[in-house]
């Protein structure tokens, strides 16, 4: 309950929470009921707050939330539970500052049905020109304030926010700055408040320039990629450049291995037969009569010798015509 009390202006959500927390320990108590349904209606939890309320309002037998009760019902757009609420309420047991602040509500809500001269006409109460100020007062004659400038009159609209302001010592409304609207003077800074929105929402100078430099990097970007692609292609084609000269190459040595192996065979067989012949009259020169020995014979006598040796098998000796005609 203290935790309640201590968050509910600055973390009404968390104040809930904790209220919440003390009605499962202590439905019964009225208090708690109050405590929850005071905090769910600042945390805008419109139907918890119009179900405890109610309940705090039958336990306690007290009638002192009924301006809350009606604020919730108009939150949930039901202005006609707002103005029954007020109509039924029994005035001469009610606090004063509950009477009016339920008055204001309920004139919100004929302001919400469209009927803007019932909600000055509700207004126009003797509270409202009171001489001394209570808590409540700068609240009543802002809310009669802005009734008239929702029926279009201007002049009396801002003679009562200035009344407002003039009693609102704590701060609760903005009268002063309704009157300032009213007069045309901006607040310096306003204007300043206004840039950084329209950067925000991406229609201000600031927000296009990130876009342009987002924009030109992708153009950079793509501009890379296409050169990577040409050299790329470029380096394909040296690829395919040289795989079709290597292919010429080694075609081209198949066609000289084939002619070699031709040429080489028929030269090898005449080459050695010159050879053979060339070793012949070598060895034809070499049995000359100069060149042979004291023990050795020359091809003439070789002949002679030859020609009287008897065949071994009877027949004609080879060259025997050619020995007889020399004999």
């Amino acid at each position: 309950m203290v935790a309640t009390g201590l968050l509910i202006d600055d973390d009404p959500t968390l104040a809930l929470a904790h209220a919440m927390a003390a009605r499962r320990l202590a439905s019964r108590i009225s208090a708690v009921r109050e405590a929850v349904g005071l905090a769910a209606y600042h945390a805008g939890e419109w139907q918890t707050a119009i179900a405890e309320l109610r309940t705090y309002h039958r336990m306690s037998g007290l009638q002192s939330h009924l301006a809350v009760l009606a604020d919730c019902e108009r939150a949930l757009g039901r202005p006609e539970r707002a103005i029954d609420l007020f109509r039924g309420a029994d005035r001469e047991k009610l606090d004063q500052a509950v009477a009016i602040e339920l008055l204001i509500v309920a004139a919100g809500a004929r302001g919400d049905l469209g009927q803007k001269d019932a909600a000055v006409a509700m207004l126009q109460v003797r509270e409202l020109t009171t001489d001394s100020p209570e808590p409540w007062t700068a609240r009543l004659r802002y809310a009669y304030a802005d009734a008239l400038l929702a029926v279009g009159r201007r002049e009396e609209a801002r003679e009562w926010f200035s009344r407002a302001a003039d009693v609102d010592s704590e701060g609760e409304t903005d009268a002063a700055e309704r009157l300032l609207e009213l007069d045309g003077v901006v607040i310096e800074g306003d204007d300043e408040d206004d840039e950084p929105t329209d950067d925000a929402d991406g229609t201000g100078p600031a927000a296009a320039r990130p876009d342009d430099e987002t924009d030109a990097a992708d153009d950079h970007l793509d501009e890379d990629e296409d050169d990577d692609l040409d050299d790329e292609d470029e380096d394909d084609l040296d690829d395919e450049d040289d795989l079709e000269d290597d292919e010429d190459d080694l075609e081209d040595e198949d066609e000289d291995d084939d002619g070699l192996d031709g040429d080489t065979r028929p030269r090898a067989d005449g080459a050695d037969t010159a050879d053979a012949g060339d070793a012949a009259r070598a060895g034809y020169r070499d049995r000359d009569a100069g060149d042979l020995g004291d023990d050795e014979l020359t091809d003439a006598e070789a002949e002679s010798l030859a020609g009287d040796t008897p065949p071994a098998s009877g027949g004609t000796p080879a060259g025997g015509d050619e020995a007889a005609e020399r004999r």
